[in-house]
């Protein structure tokens, strides 16, 4: 019982606690982690000494490189600090040496049931060959490939092949609209494409040849296109190539060392306005980090089967990838988590014998709300641990996994972003469960509470915060040349300190409470999505002349508000409402489809012409609009007037 006198949901014993990564870790330096203050002052030594405790992350994971780094670390700042200087390395080598499980590299699964397995043999061979194929296209050092895929074994294998010859990797998922994936891939002028032409969700087949075409077209640095399997080239795609066609190369695997802040992969986090942001990570940063964090806090070992639910446009599977650096089986799904029905995951989990089962806040919501109970339908007996992510998860959603779920598993609620390919508050298997709290801050990560002054607060909400640096923090965004737009985006509020943008607590045990987005970002899956991507669409249709996204929920479903001005003479009706959410789709992807388009007489905008997304979504979420709003900065003060008597109406229980 916590002193405060709420009872956790689940702790592990004194056996499970010592058979444990973080536990044998603590052990290797002297230290113990057995218990929460144990826990706290393990945390506390990783983010005082920094190049103590990343050190010891390099070497209890046995890291290897071609050449040794001068010091852990060098210029103890944000952005700038300098990480492992003079090391030689690929993340790719590491993958591919890590085998030492007992099970198959890769498991993957569609909907049709349909169970494919690759050994580690196999996966050796098949990198080998796709990288040979690769550099005879004139592929090499810092060129990008990109994906235009699903989530299956052959795009992984690309990942792995691009970074082994130290090529730059970045992808996008098939659900994403063409105009969507130009806007990302045009800022980085890839000189291949590896893409796949359909793709099946929820019981239904959807050709995306048409839109695969449209995005090579658009990119005048592609000489190449791959075609996966299970789809044919567009009669209008030059320079394409079956896949058979790269694994017929005979080749003996060969390792580009590169530098650890070499570039691996670009991934994609929108903000307010303009193109979606380029993150670049690099091979060093990501691979101690995913080390660090899937060993540590995921406890993922040699005999685990590893799933998280993701697509290919989701940094979480760059996350789940990262299973394979520790030796550990890797599960991929194509498909959606509720088809054929909501067991849909739970089904998958039995079938593969994971034992962390991933998923999202989202999911598990749905899974409560539909009333299922895989304890009593299903055979979990190999399941552990059930990871969550995407958004805050619900006190109620914690308890409904420990009575329905499994009473015995370790739920992990985990917390990060694109921007760091990480999370850096999350769980921890020695720690107790608490519901709707997350378990710790991750080690090596100083994450804090800061209120308005930038002071760091505890058992109270402030901006999340991290006050040193993490090396998997983003290398720079590709096309920003002086990192000005680097800097505005983390940066500009608490100069020196990363600021994340979630409303965020440290409560007085050490586990965290995440209370929404404190930006104007609206976050669907653990996407962060940026609302001129919105903008762009549905102000493109002729009805429309001004719009404003809001998120008023956490990161789940059913909070998303799309408010539209419209065009003299023009009315909101069931068919325009639905024209803009297909428009939507179609041209983004569904995550970006609002759940309500709402007609306004205006949307409010400053003297200079920002839309006011942040006061208003806190206008709806009952604060003082006089509070709120800066009256004098607005283009038309009385522009406000229609969201405040919303709110009323809102803080009253009626509907938008």
């Amino acid at each position: 019982m916590a002193s405060d006198g709420k009872a956790p949901l689940w702790e592990p014993d004194e056996k499970r606690k010592a058979e444990t990564n973080v536990a044998r870790f603590a052990e290797s330096l002297g230290k113990t982690a057995l218990g929460a203050s144990e826990y706290d002052q393990l945390w506390r030594w990783s983010v005082e000494d920094l190049e103590g405790f990343w050190g010891a992350v390099w070497s209890h994971h046995r890291l290897k490189s071609s050449a040794p780094y001068a010091r852990v670390l060098r210029e103890r700042k944000m952005p700038g600090a300098v990480w492992f200087e003079g090391t030689r390395l690929n993340y790719a080598e590491r993958v591919l040496n890590a085998a030492d499980g007992p099970g198959p590299a890769l498991m993957s699964l569609n909907e049709a049931g349909e169970v494919r397995e690759m050994s580690w043999q196999e996966l050796r061979r098949q990198v080998s060959s796709v990288a040979a194929w690769l550099k005879d296209a004139g592929v090499g050092r810092g060129d990008r490939v990109a994906a235009y895929a699903s989530n299956v074994p052959e795009a992984l294998v690309s990942f792995l092949a691009a970074a082994s010859i130290g090529a730059v990797w970045s992808s996008c998922s098939l659900d994403f609209g063409a105009p969507s994936v130009k806007d990302r891939f045009s800022q980085i002028a890839p000189k291949v494409l590896v893409a796949s032409t359909s793709y099946s969700y929820g019981g239904r087949l959807f050709e995306r040849g048409e839109g695969v075409a449209e995005v090579a077209a658009s990119l005048p640095s592609l000489e190449r296109t791959v075609i996966l399997p299970g789809g044919r080239a567009p009669s209008s795609l030059k320079g394409a190539a079956d896949w058979d066609e790269l694994l017929g190369r005979g080749s003996a695997q060969t390792f580009e060392q590169v530098p650890f802040d070499h570039p691996l992969w670009i991934l994609y986090s929108s903000w307010t306005t303009g193109l979606p942001k380029p993150i670049v990570h690099g091979h060093g940063g990501i691979l101690v980090e995913h080390l660090k964090a899937l060993s540590l806090h995921n406890d993922v070992r040699p005999s685990d089967r590893f799933f998280w639910y993701t697509t290919t446009g989701w940094m979480m599977w760059n996350y789940l990838v990262g299973g394979l650096l520790l030796g550990a089986t890797v599960v991929l799904y194509d498909g959606s988590p509720s088809y054929p029905d909501a067991n849909a995951l739970w089904t998958l989990a039995e079938r593969t014998g994971a034992s962390i089962l991933g998923t999202s806040a989202a999911h598990l919501g749905l899974c409560m709300k539909a009333g299922v109970s895989p304890r009593s339908t299903h055979r979990l007996s190999a399941l552990r641990c059930i990871g969550s992510t995407g958004s805050p998860l619900s006190p109620e959603a914690f308890s409904w996994v420990y009575a329905e779920a499994k009473d015995d598993v370790w739920l992990a609620s985990i917390s990060g972003g694109t921007d760091l390919c990480t999370a850096f508050v999350g769980g921890c298997p020695v720690l107790p469960v608490y519901a709707g709290e997350i378990q710790c801050r991750c080690l090596g990560a100083k994450v804090e509470a800061f209120d308005e002054k930038g002071a760091s607060v505890v058992g109270k909400t402030g901006e999340r915060v991290l006050t040193e640096p993490l090396p998997s923090m983003p290398l720079y965004f590709w096309g920003d040349p002086d990192g000005a737009r680097y800097r505005e985006s983390y940066f500009d509020d608490f100069p020196g300190v990363w600021r994340h943008g979630d409303w965020f607590e440290v409560t007085p045990r050490g586990t965290c409470i995440i209370h929404g987005r404190s930006d104007a970002t609206i976050k669907r899956m653990g996407v962060r999505i940026g609302t001129g991507e919105i903008y762009r669409v549905v102000e493109a249709l002729p009805e429309v002349a001004d719009s404003l996204a809001v998120d008023l929920g956490s990161g789940g479903q059913g909070d998303v508000l799309l408010f539209v001005c419209l065009r003299q003479g023009v009315k909101m009706d069931d068919d325009l409402e639905r024209r803009i959410k297909e428009k939507v789709r179609r041209d983004l992807s569904p995550r970006h489809v609002p759940d309500r388009v709402v007609e306004a007489p205006s949307i409010p905008r400053t003297i200079n012409g920002k839309k006011l997304e942040v006061p208003i979504k806190r206008i709806l979420l009952g604060a003082d609009p006089m509070k709120a709003v800066n009256i004098g900065s607005l283009a038309d003060p009385q522009s406000v007037d229609y969201y405040s008597r919303l709110a009323k109406t809102i803080a009253v229980g009626g509907k938008v």
